[in-house]
């Protein structure tokens, strides 16, 4: 029986700090103080200061002089950017599901998006279900590359700002832009799943510029 691999303190330090990311505990534009941090997640500043060098590589965190480590904040042009990328995997990843995933997939997509449904209460509980359920249907699409396309630029969520699901609305109609995914995908129809799911980021992005406006 093999033995599973042992995390170095350096990686655990980055995968929590990136979970401490992911559920907002440090917003864009935050600083990001080893020592601060360190206790925060309970882990040494020695980690953690090679955690926020890993993140700085990945565009995640920059360094900023006299002020140190800060998250983040993309532009309104990155932004638009971010989300034209998405629109062209995730439809691309829509479409390869409809081909080539399996039932009891789309029957996770769906019982995804009633957690959603069921956590309108509670913003990012719901927003990071909303994350899962975009990462199961690009494993559906059975192509690890289209996978590796996603994973790194699903990196810049992070970097978007707070969860839009604090608005009841916007999540009533995010579940209702996620079952037309999945009615198209459940219909093995490949062109009406990537037009739900290009149409949904189009709704999202369209959004999100709203509330940065405002």
């Amino acid at each position: 029986m093999s033995k599973q691999p042992v995390q170095s303190s350096g990686e655990l330090a980055y995968d929590t700090l990136m979970a401490a990311l992911r559920k907002g505990i440090y917003a864009p534009g935050e600083r990001l103080r080893e020592e601060e941090v360190g206790e925060r997640l309970g882990l040494s500043r020695t980690p953690v200061r090679e955690a926020l060098r890993r993140l700085e590589a990945h565009g995640i965190v920059e360094h900023r002089p006299r002020i140190g480590a800060v998250v983040r904040t993309l532009s309104h042009t990155e932004i638009v950017e971010f989300f034209e990328m998405r629109v062209v995997l995730e439809r691309t990843a829509a479409q390869m599901a409809a081909q080539h995933g399996a039932q009891a997939e789309f029957d996770t997509l769906s019982a995804l998006n009633e957690a959603i449904e069921r956590e309108r209460d509670d913003p990012v509980r719901g927003s990071m279900i909303n994350q899962d359920f975009h990462r199961h249907l690009y494993l559906a699409g059975r192509n690890r590359f289209l996978l590796d396309a996603a994973r790194a630029l699903n990196n810049s969520l992070i970097l978007i700002g707070p969860t839009t699901y604090t608005d009841p609305r916007r999540v009533a109609i995010v579940v209702d832009e996620h079952n037309a995914i999945i009615n198209g995908l459940n219909a093995r129809d490949p062109e009406l799943a990537g037009q739900a799911a290009e149409a949904h980021l189009q709704n999202s992005l369209r959004y999100r510029l709203e509330q940065q406006a405002s």
